[in-house]
């Protein structure tokens, strides 16, 4: 995409109310840029998006779209649905069930187009998500993609100045999922607008979106680029909502800037981490290492990066889940397990079983301090 798409800042949206769905929102997406909205069920994510579109008015909040301002409450502005262009595909897609492919699509045109346009406009916008041919069909005669298909197209053919995807891929199968989410991949690069996209798979997030907005029970916990909100949760909340398991309590005993490290008190261990300035010797928080930086000690063969960090633990669960198995270890002085995965090979090589003693280390650079 051309870099230019990421300058300007297309959508800027701040959200709030109390009833009936709770909500305390506030991210930013660039033209060209796709954030996807995170998090469970019930959540408030459709909410979210209908807010944008109009279809719903919070008590309190500012949306502002390429400039102009959608809905500003304190100033009493708010545009009407029709007048905001959004591009809305709904969960359950919302297609006329009488009328074909093309007429759904030509529905979303504009009314001063002749027929001959809208027709044309209709059949290239088909062929352009892969339905060229397919044109006469009604949505029942059409497959769960393919209707996903026209409701893109629909969605198009408003020329929006945003996207609003909701779970669009929930109502189809895996195999057709990853295909359309493919499709999706290759469509935006056309597109120069912000897309935002509601889901609750974070794998999904992770293909798919340049940011992404974690929320819980209507409140965003933390928005920014995929990878640095998956790596750095500003919080243990948000860390538990994208799924990391390991998430201890501490201090900070020591700060060492010459040697680029942090000293943290875990469970009657010295927990060395790479250099996080931004927290106090004395300083109670919370930390976490992502099972990824927890490495099993060969228990025949020990080598020298087993000097890390080393802990010794007693193995309370070990579950294969093909070609890995997920071990939990009881580590004395805390509560909570830690958990790692390992391939199953090297669990049967190194005689992992439940009852078993086993050393590993937590990688310093993988250690993510978090406020308490």
């Amino acid at each position: 995409m051309a870099s230019e798409r990421r300058n300007d800042k297309a959508l800027a949206v701040t959200l709030r109310q109390r009833a009936p769905i709770p909500l305390d929102v506030n991210f930013t997406c660039n033209a060209g840029e796709l954030l996807a909205i995170v998090g469970p069920s019930g959540g408030g994510k459709s909410t979210i998006l209908r807010a944008i579109a109009g279809l719903v008015t919070p008590s309190s909040g500012r949306i502002e779209c390429n400039g102009k301002t959608w809905l500003d409450t304190e100033t009493g502005i708010n545009l009407a649905a029709h007048h905001r262009s959004t591009g809305f595909v709904f969960q359950s897609f919302a297609l006329f069930p009488h009328m074909s492919a093309r007429a759904n699509v030509e529905e979303a045109l504009p009314v001063e187009a002749s027929l001959k346009e809208r027709r044309r406009i209709a059949e290239e916008l088909l062929a352009r998500v892969h339905l060229a041919g397919l044109e006469e069909r009604k949505p029942s005669e059409l497959s769960g993609g393919q209707q996903q298909r026209v409701a893109v197209a629909r969605a198009l053919a408003r020329e929006p100045n945003v996207i609003l995807l909701d779970e669009p891929f929930s109502a189809v199968d895996e195999a057709t999922r990853k295909k359309l989410q493919s499709e999706l991949l290759t469509l935006r690069q056309t597109l120069n607008v912000p897309i935002l996209l509601v889901t609750h798979s974070l794998e999904e997030a992770t293909l798919l979106a340049d940011n992404i907005c974690l929320v819980h029970h209507g409140k965003s916990l933390q928005s920014g680029p995929t990878q640095t909100v998956l790596n750095n949760p500003a919080s243990s909340q948000a860390a538990r909502l994208i799924g990391h398991r390991n998430i201890f309590g501490g201090e900070i005993v020591a700060q060492l800037p010459e040697a680029q490290k942090t000293m943290i008190s875990w469970a009657g261990h010295r927990v060395e981490a790479d250099y996080q300035p931004d927290f106090t010797t004395g300083s109670q928080i919370m930390w976490l290492v992502p099972q990824s930086g927890v490495i099993l000690h060969q228990r025949v063969r020990p080598s020298k990066g087993e000097r890390e960090n080393p802990i010794a633990g007693e193995v309370i669960e070990c579950l294969k889940a093909g070609d890995n198995t997920r071990i939990a270890l009881c580590v004395s002085g805390e509560t909570d397990p830690l958990a790692l995965s390992v391939p199953t090979h090297v669990a049967e090589r190194n005689s992992i079983r439940i009852g078993e003693t086993i050393q590993v280390s937590l990688l310093a650079k993988a250690i993510h301090i978090l406020p308490d």
